[in-house]
Parts: C-alpha cells; sequence; structure tokens
C-alpha cells in the first residue's frame, strides 16, 4: 500500500474523483437481482465505506460519479454477446430506466453536485459512457473506484482508467464480489499492480485531515436522496 503521504499526494480533491459503480438497488439493494453479491456488499461493510467515503468526499469537494447500469424494457441496444447479458435478461428483478432497480441504494446519498452517468451495453462504467469525457473537463488526474463487482465491472473500471492516463486508487474494503475470497485474491494478483490499493480510513484521513472543506472545492455537504 503507498504511504499516507504518497496517498494524500494522489487524492487532491481538486484534481480527485470518487467512481461509485453499480451501486443501485437492483444490484446492492434489498430486492436485488444479485442477492449473494448484495449480501456480500453489505455483510462484508463494502457499501456501508462507499457510503462514508462518498459523505466524506461531499465534505472535501472531492466530485462524485455515481455509473450506473440499466436497460430499455424492450432491451433494445443491449448486449447479448456473453453468457453474462443471456442471464441478466432471465433474472427475476431487471435494472429497467427509470425503475426502482436503479436507484442508488442506501446508505449512500447522492448529492446535488453529484453526477450520474448510465449505461445501457457493455461492461465497464467508462469505456462507451460520457465518464472519461467528464473527468477530463473536472480536471481529474485520479480515479477512485468502489462499487461492485470486483469479478467484472470493477477491473473493467481500473483497467480503462488506467489506459486513459489517470491513476487508479481502489479502497479494498470498498468493492465487493462473489465469493467473498475472490475479492482479496483478485486485489493482490491484479489490481495491485496498476492500482493503488488502500482501505476506507487511510483515504478518509487524507481528505477530512483539518476537518474537511465544508462548503468548498467542487461542492458543500448538501445532500439529498436520489430520486
Amino acid at each position: 500500500m503507498a504511504t499516507r503521504e504518497q496517498l494524500a499526494g494522489q487524492t487532491e480533491p481538486a484534481t480527485t474523483v470518487l467512481l461509485t459503480v453499480e451501486c443501485q438497488q437492483g444490484v446492492v439493494g434489498p430486492g436485488s437481482a444479485l442477492p449473494e453479491l448484495a449480501r456480500e456488499a453489505r455483510s462484508s461493510g463494502a457499501l456501508h465505506n462507499v457510503a462514508r467515503l462518498v459523505s466524506a468526499a461531499h465534505e472535501a469537494g472531492v466530485q462524485v460519479i455515481h455509473a450506473v447500469a440499466e436497460r430499455r424494457p424492450d432491451g433494445r441496444g443491449a448486449n447479448s454477446n456473453a453468457r453474462l447479458f443471456r442471464a441478466a435478461e432471465r433474472l427475476p428483478v431487471q435494472q429497467h430506466s427509470g425503475s426502482t432497480a436503479v436507484r442508488i441504494a442506501e446508505p449512500i446519498e447522492v448529492a446535488e453536485q453529484d453526477l450520474v452517468v448510465r449505461r445501457l451495453h457493455g461492461l465497464s462504467p467508462i469505456a462507451g459512457t460520457d465518464v472519461d469525457a467528464l473527468l477530463r473537463n473536472l480536471g481529474c488526474r485520479t480515479l477512485v473506484v468502489t462499487g461492485v463487482s470486483a469479478n467484472v465491472a470493477i477491473p473493467n473500471a481500473v483497467f480503462d482508467a488506467v489506459n486513459l492516463g489517470y491513476t487508479a486508487v481502489v479502497p479494498s474494503d470498498a468493492i465487493a464480489g462473489v465469493p467473498a475470497d475472490y475479492t482479496p485474491a483478485m486485489i493482490r494478483n491484479t489490481l495491485a499492480l496498476v492500482a493503488t490499493v488502500t482501505a476506507t480510513d487511510d483515504l478518509l484521513g487524507c481528505w477530512l485531515r483539518g476537518g474537511g472543506r465544508s462548503g468548498g472545492g467542487r461542492g458543500g455537504p448538501e445532500a439529498r436522496r436520489s430520486g
């Protein structure tokens, strides 16, 4: 792991963006289409740590982007070229645009200044979406990646961020996958090779040193629930 000084240098609020990946009700909420993943995200504390990081980002002036995966009810534009996509079509809970399933899940708070990026296709929250352009317009140099799943979307996001020239930071206790022992193996053998691996508390220490910057940076701490 990086030292506190190295981490602080990488995650300056003005040039850092926090990305939450698929932290939506239909994925990690009580009525998830993927109950095993939802249980792991909650029981491991990963979802709680994502919420803590989002709250600290609001206070410190770090921009937050929520990446949501959804599909049209008619499936138009969605992939069908992998077993994962075909299985998703048969799940009892569908991530339909405009439905409760694609709202950001509790306990994560969505603030007025947050950006929500929705995708109708693919595996990555970055490739083929508006995220890269938004990051560049925001002056981002470091992307903090959180959420689910460590099996697919999280490594996709990290690889895409690195390939696009961003420094990727992964709080290891703010991501989840299944089975439970897969996530630490993925982090140790793959993500640690290309990203700075840290812990939620260490990142909070960097952002909230000196009490944070309430009202400064890219936005204050005022938050509201996603509608």
